[in-house]
């Protein structure tokens, strides 16, 4: 079994920059009402991002593999957090949106459920702990 690292350090107040095996530092904060000063993303915005970055490299793998090309491939994420404190999120939303003409729908819906059911270890972590689902959009 693989072993991953982090590590984390205080920058000031709750200003912290990480990095984690590929070495790669990121700045995380806080909104300065609450002792931050704003200059970084939140650590749960962390979580979304790493969502969309895994299924969106999924998506890609997968196509690529099917010799599917398109002209733009995004993401867009929508969560609903819990009123009370831990503040988890309940509900994520993950919609594909494709632009290209001819696009092959069964390809582009086989690499998204591939992605969403077997590869995508985001997705399989936070579906523990909120309910987590999709959408896609072909645009021409």
């Amino acid at each position: 079994m693989a072993t991953k690292t982090a590590y984390i350090k205080q920058v000031n107040g709750i200003t912290f920059v990480g990095k984690s095996d590929s070495n790669h530092w990121i700045t995380m904060d806080g909104p300065e009402d609450f002792g931050g000063s704003n200059a970084g993303t939140r650590p749960k915005e962390l979580l979304l991002i790493g969502l969309g970055g895994c299924t969106a490299s999924d998506v890609v793998v997968i196509l690529k593999k099917k010799k599917v090309q398109f002209e733009s491939f995004e993401i867009n994420i929508t969560s609903e957090v819990a009123d009370e404190h831990p503040q988890v999120f309940t509900k994520i939303h993950v919609e594909y949106l494709f632009k290209g003409k001819d696009l092959p729908v069964k390809d582009i819906e086989r690499a998204i459920e591939l992605s969403q059911t077997k590869y995508c270890s985001v997705t399989k972590m936070l579906e523990k702990a909120a309910e987590v689902t999709h959408s896609y959009k072909i645009v021409e």
